[in-house]
């Protein structure tokens, strides 16, 4: 009973000689998505599903679908992501540990000698004699404040960080094969276009010719028709260039060397979608984005990191017992009574922070900074989710709109073209107005390869924006600043 006694005194003394945490709290807030402008673009009026979890085959490509899955299965960046979380799981194993009883086994075997002065009183001769003994010791730390469950809390929720985190990852590397195909597709389809317009250029050139044999013609027109080619085979070969950094690309992706870029084919893509969003954009999206899932779950880690640091500024309690067989002679340790070399111990052990030269409270200013450093962090990727989905919106439909521009600036460059072309090998106009007409319809037809990739990227992106079908499986927990 005196013991207890003593055990109470001693904590409120403890408690009373504590170190202060007065004065140092987080000064950032999380980011309520209801107080910001969502705007125009954000709105839709026939909703849409959330993107599913293989977006990607909505473009119909079979190759595509294959070389997702291969990166989603080889990239080394993913598998660091992986091995990420793998640590945050240890370092939780750990964590959790600290909360659990602990018992170790102990042997120690010390040949010592001892001189007649370190006796009191003295023996009459100094001797030698073996230290031994066998002990089983445990410990528990009571852990009153909580210190080590909210270290176990913190540990727990890096961990869902981490796999949140994974997730994000996964849908960037699947976007990044999409975009890095669509832009592999656009100039397959660029290199059609400077063929076919190297083959009418071949035919006009032959056609100069001819009307210079015939005596129609003149040397500077046969010129004229002879100086694009060399350009046009050039752009056809920068063409076949972008068509193999392209391939190296998907291949480094999908976690392979360039070589295995030689086995893909052209592309095939196909979609036919509209821009629309889901209902209640905002507000959904935040469990819908695996990489703010990530950092709200970073931010619940850095308010449980703030706790642990407050609960160091009060007294530890643990609990010590050991149990054993203790000699001065090893073989007495082995053919010795119990009731002989039996030794056995149990008593409480407190530790104090009085004086630490601010350390605790350096510690504490520190987890502060880190939560409010989470929660701007927070803050940053929501802000930029809604940016990006408006973004991606505001694109698709301006590019829709640059799309039926393009039709009717592509019919008039075709039928200009053709007029020009006609002229020429009737005789009635010069070279020149063919390759101004040519120069034309090839910007044209530029323009609409472009646009088309532009509207396949756009849509990649988009899905990403949404989260690419990721659904949070565990709700964050509901924010309380911390006291």
């Amino acid at each position: 009973m005196r013991r207890c006694r003593l055990l109470v005194l001693a904590s409120a003394s403890a408690l009373a000689g504590c170190a202060s945490f007065g004065g140092i709290a987080p000064q950032s807030t999380l980011q309520d998505v209801a107080t910001l402008d969502s705007g125009k673009a954000l709105v839709s009026s026939s909703p849409a599903d959330w993107p599913d979890t293989r977006w990607w085959q909505a473009y119909g490509d079979p190759q595509l679908d294959a070389l997702v899955a291969a990166a989603l299965a080889g990239n080394p960046d993913l598998r660091l992501a992986r091995a990420r979380v793998a640590q945050a799981e240890g370092y939780a194993q750990s964590a959790e540990a600290a909360t659990l009883p602990r018992l170790d086994a102990e042997a120690g075997f010390q040949r010592t000698f001892q001189t007649q002065q370190e006796f009191s009183p003295s023996p009459e001769f100094a001797h030698t004699y073996w230290k031994s003994d066998l002990l089983l010791r445990a410990s528990y730390a009571l852990d009153l404040w909580g210190k080590d469950e909210k270290a176990l809390d913190s540990a727990i929720d890096t961990v869902r960080a981490g796999e949140a985190q994974t997730q994000a990852v996964r849908l960037s590397l699947a976007t990044a094969v999409v975009q890095a195909y669509v832009q592999l597709s656009m100039q397959h389809s660029l290199r059609d276009v400077l063929v076919a317009n190297l083959d009418r250029q071949q035919q006009l050139l032959d056609i100069a010719r001819r009307r210079r044999e015939a005596g129609l013609g003149t040397e500077l027109e046969v010129n004229q028709a002879a100086t694009p080619l060399p350009d046009t085979e050039a752009q056809i070969e920068q063409i076949d260039e972008n068509l193999a950094i392209g391939r190296h690309q998907l291949a480094a992706l999908t976690g392979q060397g360039p070589g295995a870029g030689d086995a893909i084919g052209r592309p095939r893509l196909a979609l036919d979608h509209p821009a629309e969003l889901p209902a209640a954009l905002p507000a959904h999206l935040l469990g819908r984005r695996p990489d703010i899932v990530a950092q709200r779950w970073r931010v619940e880690a850095s308010s449980r990191d703030i706790e642990v640091a407050k609960t160091r500024f009060y007294p530890d309690v643990n609990l010590a017992a050991f149990a054993g067989v203790a000699s001065l002679n090893l073989s007495t340790l082995v053919t010795g009574s119990l009731a002989d070399i039996g030794t056995a111990g149990f008593g409480p052990a407190i530790s104090l922070p009085l004086f630490d030269g601010g350390r605790l409270r350096g510690n504490l200013r520190l987890q502060s900074a880190r939560y409010d450093e989470a929660v701007e962090r927070y803050n940053g990727a929501v802000i930029g989710a809604l940016r990006e989905v408006a973004d991606e919106i505001s694109r698709q439909r301006s590019i829709q709109q640059q799309l039926v521009l393009n039709n009717t600036a592509l019919d008039s460059a075709r039928l200009a073209e053709q007029q020009a072309e006609q002229g020429f090998h009737a005789g009635l106009t010069d070279y020149l107005s063919v390759l101004n007409t040519q120069s034309v319809l090839l910007q044209q037809q530029r323009n609409r390869t472009q646009l088309i990739a532009r509207q396949l990227e756009s849509h990649a992106a988009l899905m990403a924006a949404l989260g690419g079908g990721y659904q949070a499986t565990q709700e964050v927990a509901a924010h309380g600043e911390p006291q």
